[in-house]
């Protein structure tokens, strides 16, 4: 499986990490994956989602977003806002040396991502979210014991899947103005809702908002018995499966072309 490593400038102008995985042959689509809260490009769910896609002739960019993994930049000066930003950088990016992604697929806080910049990626035909909450705030519940010391401080270092993150201020001020129900209800393009019933970091309340605020045509498949890392390798082979034959029906010939 061919794979091209190169960095972009992302939103503040530094350099971001990508990686895009290619089908032996001629992709017939390119797909761009957000990845989760904290996580990476290279987390488990990203990688093998990517890999399993290309054996469908879809390639697949992964990046990380500023502050992360091989990324440059300070976490701790990036919000949502900040996320949305990058990842229009990388449809840019991959619009100008590849194809426009016709695909879009957030996992996580990835997802909402996905959801609240979609509007701003030309070229954008179909949107899939894993595991995403339908409020970028939910995210705060993560680390909630270091609220009160961040609004009185300004920032705290908070524990995170056992790794320190610096949170200021200006990260709970950003989440809080997001107004993610506006953008679903407002967006006209075929979406896949996923996500595991039992999943403890972001419930499956979440999955129900999101489908009840978008607009026909939208699907939801439950990852039943998966965590919300997709931590299982079945578990993440089967989301890659079923997004991409979910996805055949919309990208068909505007896929193939390109923009």
């Amino acid at each position: 499986m061919p794979t091209e490593r190169f960095t972009f400038p992302g939103s503040d102008g530094q350099q971001l990490s990508g990686r895009l995985e290619l089908p032996d042959a001629e992709p017939h689509a390119f797909a761009l994956f957000a990845h989760c809260f904290t996580c990476g490009k290279d987390v488990f769910a990203a990688s093998r989602i990517a890999q399993a896609l290309t054996e469908h002739g879809i390639a697949v960019l992964r990046f990380d977003f500023t502050g992360l993994g091989a990324s440059e930049g300070e976490f701790a000066n990036t919000n949502f806002s900040s996320n949305c930003r990058d990842l229009i950088a990388a449809a840019d990016h991959l619009r100008a040396t590849h194809r426009a992604p016709a695909l879009l697929i957030g996992h996580s806080l990835g997802g909402a991502a996905v959801l609240a910049a979609v509007s701003d990626v030309t070229g954008a035909e179909a949107v899939v979210t894993i595991g995403a909450p339908s409020d970028p705030g939910h995210v705060t519940g993560l680390f909630k014991d270091y609220l009160p010391q961040i609004e009185a401080e300004g920032e705290a270092q908070v524990q995170l899947s056992g790794r320190p993150f610096r949170i200021k201020r200006q990260f709970l001020e950003d989440v809080a103005e997001q107004r993610l129900t506006e953008k679903i209800t407002g967006m006209n393009l075929p979406l896949l809702v996923m996500h595991a019933p039992d999943d403890s970091t972001v419930g499956i309340v979440n999955a129900n908002h999101i489908f009840r605020a978008a607009r026909h045509p939208k699907s939801f498949i439950s990852l039943a018995g998966a965590d919300h890392l997709l931590s299982r390798k079945p578990d993440a082979i089967y989301a890659a499966n079923v997004i991409a034959v979910w996805s055949e029906r919309y990208l068909g010939a505007n896929g193939a072309e390109g923009a």
